[in-house]
Protein backbone atom coordinates (compact mmCIF):
# COMPACT_ATOMS: atom_id res chain seq x y z
CA UNK A 1 0.00 0.00 0.00
CA UNK A 2 2.30 2.47 0.83
CA UNK A 3 4.46 1.70 -2.15
CA UNK A 4 1.60 2.48 -4.44
CA UNK A 5 0.75 5.83 -2.75
CA UNK A 6 4.27 6.87 -3.34
CA UNK A 7 4.08 5.65 -6.66
CA UNK A 8 0.67 7.82 -7.11
CA UNK A 9 2.49 10.87 -5.23
CA UNK A 10 5.30 10.54 -7.92
CA UNK A 11 3.06 10.25 -11.28
CA UNK A 12 0.91 13.04 -9.58
CA UNK A 13 3.76 15.41 -8.70
CA UNK A 14 5.49 14.47 -12.65
CA UNK A 15 1.91 15.50 -14.03
CA UNK A 16 1.99 18.51 -12.25
CA UNK A 17 5.69 19.55 -13.55
CA UNK A 18 5.51 18.72 -16.92
CA UNK A 19 1.91 19.79 -17.72
CA UNK A 20 2.72 23.88 -17.21
CA UNK A 21 5.37 22.67 -19.98
CA UNK A 22 2.98 20.70 -22.61
CA UNK A 23 0.69 24.31 -22.16
CA UNK A 24 4.27 26.54 -23.36
CA UNK A 25 5.14 24.09 -26.10
CA UNK A 26 1.66 23.79 -27.50
CA UNK A 27 1.28 27.98 -27.02
CA UNK A 28 4.65 28.00 -29.42
CA UNK A 29 3.38 26.06 -31.70
CA UNK A 30 0.00 27.66 -32.10
CA UNK A 31 1.54 30.90 -31.74
CA UNK A 32 4.53 30.90 -33.65
CA UNK A 33 6.12 29.24 -36.82
CA UNK A 34 9.11 27.50 -35.44
CA UNK A 35 10.64 27.18 -38.76
CA UNK A 36 11.46 30.71 -39.06
CA UNK A 37 15.28 31.18 -38.03
CA UNK A 38 15.46 32.71 -34.91
CA UNK A 39 18.12 35.44 -33.38
CA UNK A 40 19.06 36.29 -29.75
CA UNK A 41 19.59 40.34 -30.74
CA UNK A 42 18.49 42.06 -33.87
CA UNK A 43 21.99 42.99 -34.08
CA UNK A 44 25.33 41.47 -33.90
CA UNK A 45 27.08 42.14 -30.49
CA UNK A 46 30.87 43.13 -32.32
CA UNK A 47 30.03 46.78 -33.38
CA UNK A 48 27.95 49.49 -31.35
CA UNK A 49 25.75 50.96 -34.10
CA UNK A 50 23.03 53.49 -34.04
CA UNK A 51 19.63 52.47 -34.45
CA UNK A 52 16.67 54.95 -35.06
CA UNK A 53 12.51 53.63 -34.62
CA UNK A 54 10.11 55.95 -36.21
CA UNK A 55 7.10 54.96 -35.40
CA UNK A 56 3.56 57.59 -35.75
CA UNK A 57 1.92 57.20 -32.16
CA UNK A 58 2.97 56.59 -28.27
CA UNK A 59 2.92 53.17 -27.59
CA UNK A 60 3.75 51.85 -31.23
CA UNK A 61 7.08 51.06 -29.47
CA UNK A 62 5.78 48.28 -27.62
CA UNK A 63 6.06 46.05 -30.50
CA UNK A 64 9.64 45.94 -30.53
CA UNK A 65 10.28 46.98 -27.14
CA UNK A 66 11.62 43.50 -26.32
CA UNK A 67 13.75 44.03 -29.12
CA UNK A 68 15.00 47.37 -28.39
CA UNK A 69 15.78 46.02 -24.73
CA UNK A 70 18.19 43.49 -26.27
CA UNK A 71 19.89 46.44 -28.09
CA UNK A 72 20.60 48.44 -25.08
CA UNK A 73 21.86 45.66 -23.23
CA UNK A 74 24.51 44.92 -25.46
CA UNK A 75 25.27 48.98 -25.90
CA UNK A 76 23.56 49.73 -29.16
CA UNK A 77 22.29 53.52 -29.16
CA UNK A 78 18.65 53.69 -29.88
CA UNK A 79 16.70 56.81 -30.65
CA UNK A 80 13.01 56.92 -30.93
CA UNK A 81 11.01 58.81 -32.79
CA UNK A 82 7.12 59.63 -32.73
CA UNK A 83 5.58 61.73 -35.42
CA UNK A 84 2.18 62.44 -33.64
CA UNK A 85 0.90 62.80 -30.10
CA UNK A 86 -1.61 60.09 -30.18
CA UNK A 87 -4.52 62.43 -29.69
CA UNK A 88 -6.81 60.62 -31.28
CA UNK A 89 -6.37 57.71 -29.47
CA UNK A 90 -9.83 57.66 -27.14
CA UNK A 91 -10.12 54.38 -25.96
CA UNK A 92 -9.39 55.71 -22.72
CA UNK A 93 -13.19 57.95 -22.83
CA UNK A 94 -10.80 60.87 -23.00
CA UNK A 95 -12.40 63.13 -25.34
CA UNK A 96 -10.11 66.73 -25.26
CA UNK A 97 -7.71 65.82 -27.85
CA UNK A 98 -5.17 68.62 -25.78
CA UNK A 99 -5.49 66.96 -22.62
CA UNK A 100 -5.14 63.19 -24.18
CA UNK A 101 -2.06 64.78 -26.40
CA UNK A 102 -0.65 65.76 -23.31
CA UNK A 103 -1.21 62.82 -21.06
CA UNK A 104 0.04 59.91 -24.11
CA UNK A 105 2.98 62.41 -24.29
CA UNK A 106 3.79 62.11 -20.35
CA UNK A 107 2.97 58.17 -21.16
CA UNK A 108 5.50 58.03 -23.64
CA UNK A 109 8.25 59.63 -21.68
CA UNK A 110 7.65 57.26 -18.95
CA UNK A 111 7.94 54.35 -21.29
CA UNK A 112 11.19 55.67 -23.20
CA UNK A 113 12.53 56.10 -19.87
CA UNK A 114 11.80 52.29 -19.20
CA UNK A 115 13.38 51.28 -22.29
CA UNK A 116 15.84 53.41 -21.91
CA UNK A 117 16.67 54.94 -25.41
CA UNK A 118 19.27 56.90 -25.52
CA UNK A 119 17.00 59.84 -26.75
CA UNK A 120 12.78 60.66 -27.48
CA UNK A 121 11.63 62.92 -29.94
CA UNK A 122 7.84 63.58 -29.91
CA UNK A 123 6.58 65.67 -32.93
CA UNK A 124 3.22 67.12 -32.99
CA UNK A 125 2.15 65.98 -37.04
CA UNK A 126 -1.89 65.01 -36.36
CA UNK A 127 -3.03 61.80 -35.21
CA UNK A 128 -4.69 59.72 -37.95
CA UNK A 129 -3.92 62.42 -40.43
CA UNK A 130 -0.50 61.43 -41.91
CA UNK A 131 -2.22 60.97 -45.37
CA UNK A 132 -3.29 64.75 -45.44
CA UNK A 133 0.57 65.38 -45.16
CA UNK A 134 1.01 63.06 -48.14
CA UNK A 135 3.84 60.95 -48.96
CA UNK A 136 6.79 62.67 -50.60
CA UNK A 137 5.51 65.91 -47.54
CA UNK A 138 6.30 62.62 -45.01
CA UNK A 139 9.34 60.96 -46.95
CA UNK A 140 10.79 64.59 -46.40
CA UNK A 141 10.11 64.62 -43.38
CA UNK A 142 11.79 61.44 -42.70
CA UNK A 143 14.67 62.05 -44.89
CA UNK A 144 15.48 65.41 -42.66
CA UNK A 145 15.16 63.45 -39.36
CA UNK A 146 17.77 60.72 -40.93
CA UNK A 147 20.10 63.51 -42.16
CA UNK A 148 20.25 64.83 -38.40
CA UNK A 149 20.72 61.59 -36.24
CA UNK A 150 22.60 59.85 -38.89
CA UNK A 151 21.72 56.56 -37.90
CA UNK A 152 23.30 53.04 -39.18
CA UNK A 153 19.91 51.24 -38.77
CA UNK A 154 15.98 51.89 -39.35
CA UNK A 155 13.51 50.05 -37.83
CA UNK A 156 9.51 50.91 -38.19
CA UNK A 157 6.33 49.24 -39.45
CA UNK A 158 6.05 47.17 -42.71
CA UNK A 159 4.66 49.58 -45.85
CA UNK A 160 1.98 47.08 -46.80
CA UNK A 161 -0.18 46.74 -43.66
CA UNK A 162 1.12 49.06 -40.75
CA UNK A 163 0.82 46.11 -38.68
CA UNK A 164 -3.18 45.82 -38.57
CA UNK A 165 -4.25 48.63 -40.99
CA UNK A 166 -3.58 51.54 -39.28
CA UNK A 167 -3.24 54.38 -41.77
CA UNK A 168 -0.57 56.03 -40.07
CA UNK A 169 1.40 53.05 -39.93
CA UNK A 170 1.72 52.25 -43.13
CA UNK A 171 2.26 55.78 -44.01
CA UNK A 172 5.26 55.74 -41.59
CA UNK A 173 6.69 52.74 -42.74
CA UNK A 174 6.18 53.70 -46.46
CA UNK A 175 8.20 56.52 -46.32
CA UNK A 176 10.81 55.24 -44.09
CA UNK A 177 11.30 52.13 -46.34
CA UNK A 178 11.26 54.84 -49.71
CA UNK A 179 13.83 56.75 -48.16
CA UNK A 180 15.76 53.88 -47.29
CA UNK A 181 15.69 52.42 -50.68
CA UNK A 182 16.05 55.45 -52.87
CA UNK A 183 18.97 56.74 -50.63
CA UNK A 184 20.73 53.81 -49.27
CA UNK A 185 24.45 54.03 -50.73
CA UNK A 186 24.95 57.25 -51.28
CA UNK A 187 26.90 59.79 -50.09
CA UNK A 188 25.91 61.54 -46.61
CA UNK A 189 23.18 58.67 -46.20
CA UNK A 190 24.08 56.55 -43.00
CA UNK A 191 21.72 53.35 -42.85
CA UNK A 192 22.44 50.67 -44.22
CA UNK A 193 19.76 48.21 -42.43
CA UNK A 194 16.58 48.71 -41.60
CA UNK A 195 13.89 46.01 -39.96
CA UNK A 196 9.97 46.77 -40.16
CA UNK A 197 7.88 44.79 -37.38
CA UNK A 198 5.71 41.66 -38.85
CA UNK A 199 3.88 39.04 -37.58
CA UNK A 200 4.09 34.91 -38.43
CA UNK A 201 1.44 33.44 -39.95
CA UNK A 202 -0.31 31.70 -36.70
CA UNK A 203 0.24 35.23 -35.32
CA UNK A 204 -2.12 36.64 -37.70
CA UNK A 205 -4.66 34.58 -37.56
CA UNK A 206 -4.59 34.45 -33.80
CA UNK A 207 -5.16 38.11 -34.12
CA UNK A 208 -7.81 38.10 -36.38
CA UNK A 209 -10.17 35.84 -33.80
CA UNK A 210 -9.19 38.33 -31.11
CA UNK A 211 -8.38 41.81 -32.01
CA UNK A 212 -11.20 44.04 -33.26
CA UNK A 213 -8.78 45.98 -34.80
CA UNK A 214 -7.39 43.47 -37.07
CA UNK A 215 -11.13 42.37 -37.83
CA UNK A 216 -11.92 45.97 -38.91
CA UNK A 217 -8.72 46.47 -40.97
CA UNK A 218 -6.40 43.37 -41.94
CA UNK A 219 -6.36 42.90 -45.84
CA UNK A 220 -8.58 40.34 -46.50
CA UNK A 221 -6.69 39.04 -49.46
CA UNK A 222 -3.21 37.29 -48.17
CA UNK A 223 -1.26 39.09 -51.02
CA UNK A 224 -2.42 41.89 -49.39
CA UNK A 225 -1.13 40.95 -46.05
CA UNK A 226 1.98 41.70 -43.99
CA UNK A 227 5.59 40.72 -45.50
CA UNK A 228 6.57 37.14 -44.26
CA UNK A 229 9.55 37.44 -41.71
CA UNK A 230 13.11 36.78 -42.22
CA UNK A 231 13.83 36.18 -38.77
CA UNK A 232 12.29 36.30 -35.34
CA UNK A 233 14.15 37.77 -31.80
CA UNK A 234 14.16 36.04 -28.47
CA UNK A 235 12.33 38.81 -26.15
CA UNK A 236 11.00 36.28 -22.74
CA UNK A 237 14.82 37.46 -20.89
CA UNK A 238 12.82 41.47 -21.30
CA UNK A 239 9.28 40.32 -20.65
CA UNK A 240 8.80 41.61 -17.21
CA UNK A 241 10.36 45.34 -18.52
CA UNK A 242 8.39 44.36 -21.68
CA UNK A 243 4.87 44.44 -19.62
CA UNK A 244 5.85 47.81 -17.89
CA UNK A 245 6.60 49.62 -21.28
CA UNK A 246 2.84 48.67 -21.90
CA UNK A 247 1.28 49.16 -18.71
CA UNK A 248 3.20 52.95 -19.18
CA UNK A 249 0.60 53.64 -21.86
CA UNK A 250 -2.07 54.00 -18.98
CA UNK A 251 -4.63 55.33 -21.41
CA UNK A 252 -3.94 52.70 -24.03
CA UNK A 253 -4.94 49.36 -22.21
CA UNK A 254 -7.87 48.70 -23.68
CA UNK A 255 -5.77 48.68 -27.17
CA UNK A 256 -2.99 47.03 -26.12
CA UNK A 257 -4.61 44.58 -24.49
CA UNK A 258 -4.89 43.01 -28.22
CA UNK A 259 -1.19 42.94 -28.66
CA UNK A 260 -0.71 40.49 -25.90
CA UNK A 261 -4.22 38.96 -24.77
CA UNK A 262 -5.03 36.89 -21.36
CA UNK A 263 -1.32 38.63 -20.12
CA UNK A 264 -3.11 39.65 -16.65
CA UNK A 265 -4.68 35.86 -16.38
CA UNK A 266 -2.05 33.15 -16.97
CA UNK A 267 1.41 33.47 -14.76
CA UNK A 268 4.06 35.13 -16.55
CA UNK A 269 6.74 32.46 -16.20
CA UNK A 270 4.25 30.62 -18.52
CA UNK A 271 3.03 33.66 -20.45
CA UNK A 272 6.58 34.99 -21.05
CA UNK A 273 7.50 31.62 -22.84
CA UNK A 274 5.18 31.81 -25.28
CA UNK A 275 5.31 35.43 -26.42
CA UNK A 276 8.79 35.14 -26.41
CA UNK A 277 9.54 36.64 -30.02
CA UNK A 278 9.69 39.62 -32.09
CA UNK A 279 9.07 39.47 -36.08
CA UNK A 280 11.26 41.30 -38.54
CA UNK A 281 11.14 41.46 -42.31
CA UNK A 282 14.38 43.08 -43.93
CA UNK A 283 14.44 45.60 -46.48
CA UNK A 284 16.42 44.74 -48.95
Amino acid sequence: MRKFLIVSLGIILMIFLLAPWALIQYGRGKLHDLSIPQRDFLLAQSTSKKVLAIFPHPDDEVTVSGTILGLKELGHEVKLICLTRGEKGKSSGIEDEIQLARQRTLEMQNAAAILGVDSLILLDYPDSGLSGIGLDSLKKIVKQLISEIKPHVLLSYDSKVGLYGHSDHRLTGLAVQEVFLENKGTLDFTPSEMYQVTLCKNQIDVALQLSSGFQRNYPENPADGLPQPDFSVVTQPYFKTVLKVMKAHESQQKVLQDLMPFHDRIPSWIYSRIFDREYFAEVK
